[in-house]
């Protein structure tokens, strides 16, 4: 039987994201990068196109699910 991971709360989900985006950018570029949403309006619709331009939803799913699975 496979343990599910608890589910993050908001703080959680925060560190996470910040620690991903430290690791991905350096904290400079972290901070630029987190001060564009509040300068202007953002596209999320636009985003995600670019962001899974190219899949498909089974693909995009099944990296969900075994996210989820830990």
């Amino acid at each position: 039987m496979t343990k599910r991971a608890k589910p993050l709360d908001e703080s959680d989900l925060r560190v996470l994201g910040m620690d991903a985006l430290n690791k991905a950018l350096v904290r400079r570029k972290a901070l630029r990068f987190l001060a564009l949403f509040h300068r202007e309006p953002t596209d999320y619709v636009e985003i995600s196109k670019r962001l899974y331009e190219g899949q498909t939803v089974e693909a995009i799913f099944k990296r969900a699910k075994e996210q989820w699975k830990g």
